[in-house]
């Protein structure tokens, strides 16, 4: 299973810098909209909708959301949007503390699901969309940095975690995560936001700012990782689909992704970076 995710991740990473890297505002909308919406298709599996038709609807409901949020791009409307997807992600911390609830397949508790997946999926695209727009300096760069603290994270806690792992972080929830993994991750993460703002002309104070805001957003993407194993454990599934070997579907990929960038965003507006 290493292997087989090493190989996945050589092939994906590439891939993925190139689009952040080198895409203009309105191609990486469109590719980050499509993966997004993937994503989505994932999650009304995960909350219960089976059938394909209202599937495609949940679909087509949000590929309109992201076309009135381009259409707009309103900075008042998006900084709304940033503010109320960090605080889903503490309400999220509520749900993951009484993690049996919504776990019975009621009709209920699949549109409560459904409403939870627009709150973690749309205030991500948002988010991504204001760190890379062209009136953020070096937003491309920023957007990178984002993406690789985030994956300095995940492979710091799979590390951390297999070497010294002994104390469960979420035994109920997702039994493999360790404290010694999200250690690990919190070290890691902030290591590689603090070189990346070094190279990006962080010099001052906001230094210590972008620290602070590094432990937050790894503290915040380890949740949103609990979050989607809490939906795996109610939906029993082991992954949210197949498309990437070793590493399941597009939501196992994008859950760390989604909880992080609404803060990242929200944090450099208020670090004026």
């Amino acid at each position: 299973m290493l292997i087989q995710r090493i190989i996945t991740a050589v092939i994906l990473a590439p891939l993925a810098i190139l689009i952040v890297l080198l895409s203009p505002e309105k191609v990486f909308a469109a590719a980050a909209a499509a993966a997004f919406i993937g994503a989505g298709w994932e999650w009304t599996r995960l909350a219960g909708l089976r059938t394909t038709g209202p599937r495609l609807a949940v679909l087509a409901v949000q590929a309109a959301l992201f076309a009135a949020l381009w259409h707009l791009r309103s900075p008042a409307l998006w900084s709304l949007l940033l503010v109320a997807g960090v605080m889903w992600w503490l309400l999220a911390c509520v749900w993951l503390r009484h993690f049996a609830f919504g776990a019975a397949p009621t009709t209920e508790n699949r549109n409560i699901k459904l409403l939870a997946g627009a709150f973690v999926i749309i205030p991500a695209w948002v988010a991504l969309l204001r760190v890379h727009g062209d009136n953020h300096p070096h937003g491309h760069l920023w957007t990178l940095l984002a993406l690789c603290t985030v994956w300095a994270a995940d492979i710091g806690a799979y590390f951390s975690g297999r070497q010294f792992g002994r104390r469960k972080l979420a035994p109920q929830i997702s039994p493999g995560k360790t404290w010694a993994g999200a250690w690990g991750a919190l070290v890691a993460g902030m290591l590689v936001m603090l070189v990346g703002g070094w190279l990006l002309g962080v010099r001052d104070a906001r230094l210590i700012g972008l620290a602070v805001l590094a432990l937050l957003v790894v503290a915040v993407s380890i949740v949103g990782d609990l979050l989607e194993s809490l939906m795996k454990r109610h939906a029993q599934v082991k992954d949210s689909g197949a498309l990437f070997p070793g590493h399941g579907g597009l939501l196992d990929r994008f859950d760390s992704v989604f909880a992080a960038m609404p803060l990242f965003a929200l944090g450099l507006l208020l670090l004026g970076l």
